[in-house]
């Protein structure tokens, strides 16, 4: 693990209050620092533009990015872990299937 946060920011704030960071490159587990300022420290290798979790976040849980719930975590996921599929599942918006997409 990197003693030192690299001097760029690594992990991109959507907008504030969201429950995940977005990886603005590959990311290796260590301290990284994110658009707002905050150190976090990721846990797992992250590829570039997936999420890391900006909290701790409980199972069932909504996930937040862009004031709206992206999913419901299906395991407790801790600050600084991935947050993809292995931990997320989808709460896709109902009108999605009206407009054409899968039910």
């Amino acid at each position: 693990m990197n003693a030192e946060p690299p001097s760029e920011t690594t992990l991109l704030v959507l907008t504030p209050g969201d429950d995940v960071f977005i990886a603005t490159r590959d990311l290796s587990p260590g301290p990284h620092r994110a658009s707002n300022g905050e150190l976090v420290i990721v846990v797992d290798r992250v590829a570039l533009g997936h999420k890391v979790a900006a909290r701790a976040i409980a199972r069932g849980e909504h996930v937040v990015r862009c004031n709206m719930s992206i999913g419901s975590a299906t395991t407790a996921i801790e600050t600084g872990a991935w947050v993809h599929t292995h931990n997320l599942a989808s709460d896709y918006i109902a009108t999605f299937a009206e407009r054409g997409g899968l039910p």
